[in-house]
């Protein structure tokens, strides 16, 4: 091993050292080339060294980068949030910046039980959510998340709060199918409601897709709706966490407009600046504000680096950009275009289990036997071999869970920038293709 101080995600893995990025492509110091895949970790939606965002950090850099929040506030932070208000068509009206996804959705559960408090109803404190789901890595937000992997190692600090099954379809936990299915996996929220009783619950959170624990996993037609109407009936507010899907990454603005559905509290992330900036954003519906603007005035949470002038401006800079050059179609007709060409693949690559999503956000579970969907045995690490050797090959996926409960099962995400063309999408399945016929 190289000597190194960096804690990198494995402490006995040499990795190679990135040297510059080129729209879809990342290139090393040894002058490899790959194809972004994955978009990172799902965030870099516009491709790598797009001038006019260096333009915008250029500019905004020898203005102010940083200011504190309870000092002053800035141009490009009320823009942002004006912008923000404008594309969720003047539902979610105020903006907390943050700095990453875990921090936007742990936000979102303090605003969420914040707002009951202010209500005068201090005993809903408790936040449910579903298992097979990830919403990030900090203590509050991993008691959010159903992800057992990630959760194992502190089960001791964390809240029960994951309590209803995954809309898993492929692997149904009713053993049903839609739409004889009746939407089960959603009605069962209902049931945990009864158990522990909505004088308890704050809000239910919930992915739009499921992301890194469940490979991409898309609900039902009208599973939302369901899930909405049975928040409202017992007064629990609904949070979406669109720190993965959110900003054009399905093919839509927000993935809840797939099913028609406004969320009272939404978390973002990742897409917001594509990677070239930290930041984040839980969005506020006017509902929800209100007690708090006329209670306390002020919402309990707070970071340093929170609305600055340098990440604002760039966050801005990224969306205008994605709407200039009508991203979020073309995430739409890509996505069409990608997913066509891996249920293709499908039909003759054998340890293909399921091709899902929406947009250009594209979950592959991958199968031991089609015909009775048996997982390959963990011992084997399937899904670490097949990011592995893409890498090798020059293809940059994501790794995800999947199987009963995310455990024994092998699944990828493919999520490459939403700039990506119809030969570039050739390109990557190509290598896709070459890939899996070696693993």
């Amino acid at each position: 091993m190289k000597k190194t101080n960096l804690i990198k995600p494995f402490l006995d893995k040499d990795y190679p050292i990135i040297s510059h990025g080129d729209g879809i492509y990342l290139f090393d110091t040894n002058g490899k080339k790959y194809l972004d895949g994955s978009s990172g970790a799902i965030t870099a939606s516009i491709g790598h060294a797009v001038p006019e965002i260096i333009q915008t950090m250029n500019e905004q850099a020898n203005k102010i980068s940083f200011v504190y929040r309870s000092q002053f506030t800035s141009e490009p932070a009320e823009q942002l949030a004006a912008k923000l208000s404008e594309l969720s068509s003047g539902h979610s009206n105020w903006s907390f910046f943050v700095n990453s996804g875990s921090e936007a959705t742990e936000t979102a559960m303090k605003i969420a039980i914040q707002y009951w408090q202010e209500k005068g109803l201090k005993g809903k404190n408790k936040i449910l959510s579903r298992w097979m789901s990830y919403h990030g890595i900090t203590i509050g937000a991993l008691s959010m998340s159903g992800h057992s992997g990630r959760r194992s190692r502190f089960v001791p600090l964390l809240e029960d709060f994951p309590t209803i099954s995954p809309p898993y379809c492929y692997r149904c936990p009713y053993n049903q199918s839609y739409p004889t299915c009746q939407s089960a996996c959603a009605s069962e929220l209902e049931q945990a409601i009864h158990r522990i009783g909505a004088e308890h619950i704050a809000a239910f959170i919930a992915e739009p897709i499921v992301g890194a624990a469940g490979g991409a996993m898309v609900p039902p037609k009208n599973y939302y709706q369901v899930i909405k109407e049975i928040c409202d009936k017992h007064d629990i507010l609904f949070i979406a966490d669109e720190v993965m899907t959110g900003i054009g990454r399905t093919g839509k603005m927000f993935a809840m407009e797939h099913w028609e559905i406004k969320a009272d509290i939404v978390s973002l992330g990742k897409g917001m600046s594509a990677g070239y900036t930290p930041i984040a954003a839980t969005l506020v519906s006017d509902k929800v504000i209100e007690p708090i603007r006329n209670g306390s005035k002020l919402v309990m949470s707070g970071h340093t680096y929170s609305a600055n002038p340098q990440s604002s401006a760039i966050s801005l800079a990224v969306i205008k950009y994605i709407e200039q050059n009508q991203l979020v179609n073309q995430a739409h007709v890509m996505g069409d275009y990608l997913y066509e060409k891996l249920v293709e693949l499908k039909k003759h690559i054998p340890i293909i289990g399921d091709v899902r999503g929406k947009g250009l956000l594209i979950g592959m579970e991958f199968v031991s036997n089609q015909e009775n969907k048996r997982p390959f045995s963990k011992d084997l690490d399937i899904t670490s071999e097949i990011i592995s050797k893409a890498q090798f090959n020059g293809l940059l996926l994501y790794p995800a869970v999947a199987g009963i409960e995310g455990y024994g099962g092998d699944a990828i995400l493919i999520a490459p920038p939403l700039t990506i063309k119809q030969d570039e999408i050739d390109r990557l399945v190509d290598l896709l293709e070459q890939t899996l016929m070696e693993i």
